[in-house]
């Protein structure tokens, strides 16, 4: 039993996870190699390896002739004789080949057959073991900067960071540990070529998947989400069970779950939401936590036009239409916000007056609010109702509401009082 071969099959195969029977093969390929280098030709040359011992053979099947014209495919009857005594004219004989008489050129190349295959091997291997977490979320360890791409080490495998698919503003130290999304697994004759990202939307949908225990097991469900890499995340979330509450469940209690998400991004701030099949409820979420007066949603058109309290058309809109650009990726829907005044006194009602697209925020073409500043009058616009306290009235029950000043305050009891004093004068 061949016990050193078959403790560094062992090891090999622990180490490299590389199968034994791919090692057999690589041996048996290599020693018809060396059997081809020492004697010219290796066409009647057989390897044989007992699985179980490791103990190997190697032979050469030479047909038995009186006169020999080719040493490597032929042997004498003497000489055959004295291999066997039943050899015959015409017969194959197996003649054994000892590995030990093989030059120093032979030994070298079998050796490099077999490493060879072990390389291609192990690159298979960390090939398939990367291509299956495709599309999902690993730990890596910062090695060092590449010009302006980072070269993190996932372990077996060295992935890249390209400059494209970093974040604004984050920077990140060697041997420093990071989450990072794995965008696309290459196969190539150097290796496996991985690329990973940290802007993708889909690495904040595996965190919380990571993070929730609701997400992992099918209980809350993200529905939708929208992400500006580095400044803010909207997420859409139901529950699939009615005694769960979808957005609790992701924020955790005291914020610890979303907490530990939000510390990954580097403070990245993220929004929670409910997801409604009602567009307009969901666009009403969507555009939290600005207060909404009204919301006319087009399902076929997929646009919506949203009327908004004059004190919270800037928190809609948000910082360089920040807000309503998320809230309209997380919806699908082209989402046109105005004003009470502005629904009031607009003549028309369009999508291109704000900026909800991509575009670089032009501040002089758009108010410091982020809307474009102007006359407006959408007071005739299909199907816009005043609400119950008048255009641009405020609702005294709502929060926030407060008497214009102290004496008008003061002056109303006043009055108050004095009428009581009359009706009691008027009873004596």
């Amino acid at each position: 039993m061949n016990k050193e071969l078959m403790e560094a099959l062992d090891l090999l195969e622990k180490e490299k996870e590389i199968s034994k029977e791919t090692l057999f093969e690589a041996i048996e390929n290599s020693l018809i190699t060396a059997c081809k280098n020492h004697f010219g030709k290796a066409d009647n040359v057989k390897v044989e390896i007992d699985r179980e011992t490791c103990d190997f053979l190697c032979y050469a099947e030479k047909e038995v002739v009186e006169e020999v014209e080719d040493d490597v495919l032929q042997i004498s009857l003497e000489d055959a004789q004295e291999i066997s005594k039943k050899a015959q004219l015409g017969d194959m004989l197996h003649v054994e080949i000892k590995s030990k008489e093989f030059g120093r050129i032979a030994t070298q190349n079998a050796k490099n057959v077999i490493l060879q295959k072990i390389r291609e091997e192990e690159r298979s291997v960390i090939y398939n073991q990367y291509y299956e977490k495709e599309k999902d979320v690993v730990t890596g360890i910062v090695q060092r900067y590449i010009g302006r791409n980072i070269s993190i080490n996932l372990g077996k495998a060295d992935a890249i960071l390209n400059e494209s698919e970093q974040v604004k503003g984050e920077n990140f130290r060697p041997t420093e540990r990071i989450k990072v999304y794995i965008l696309e697994v290459k196969n190539t004759p150097k290796g496996p070529r991985i690329l990973v990202s940290r802007t993708h939307p889909e690495l904040v949908k595996r965190l919380f998947e990571s993070e929730v225990t609701e997400i992992k097991d099918g209980t809350v469900e993200i529905m939708s989400i929208a992400r500006e890499a580095g400044s803010r995340t909207k997420l859409a979330v139901r529950s699939n069970n009615p005694n769960v509450d979808a957005v609790g469940a992701c924020v955790g209690i005291n914020g610890a779950r979303v907490n530990s998400i939000v510390d990954e991004l580097c403070g990245e701030k993220i929004d929670i939401v409910n997801w409604d099949e009602n567009p307009g409820n969901l666009i009403q979420n969507a555009l939290s936590p600005a207060k909404i007066v009204a919301v006319f949603a087009d399902p076929d058109e997929k646009t919506a036009k949203v009327v908004v309290p004059d004190y919270q058309l800037s928190l809609a809109i948000g910082k360089e239409g920040q807000n309503a650009r998320l809230a309209a990726r997380l919806t699908g829907y082209k989402i046109d916000i105005k004003s009470e005044t502005q629904a009031k006194d607009a003549p028309g009602f369009r999508y291109e007056d704000y900026v909800y697209d991509d575009e670089e925020y032009d501040e002089e073409a758009y108010g410091e609010d982020g809307y474009e500043e102007g006359d407006y009058d959408a007071a005739d616009s299909e199907g816009y109702e005043e609400s119950e306290y008048g255009v641009g009235d405020v609702n005294p029950d709502e929060d926030g509401y407060e008497a214009e000043t102290e004496e008008d305050a003061e002056e109303t009891v006043d009055e108050e009082e004095l009428q009581g004093q009359d009706l009691e004068e008027a009873e004596v």
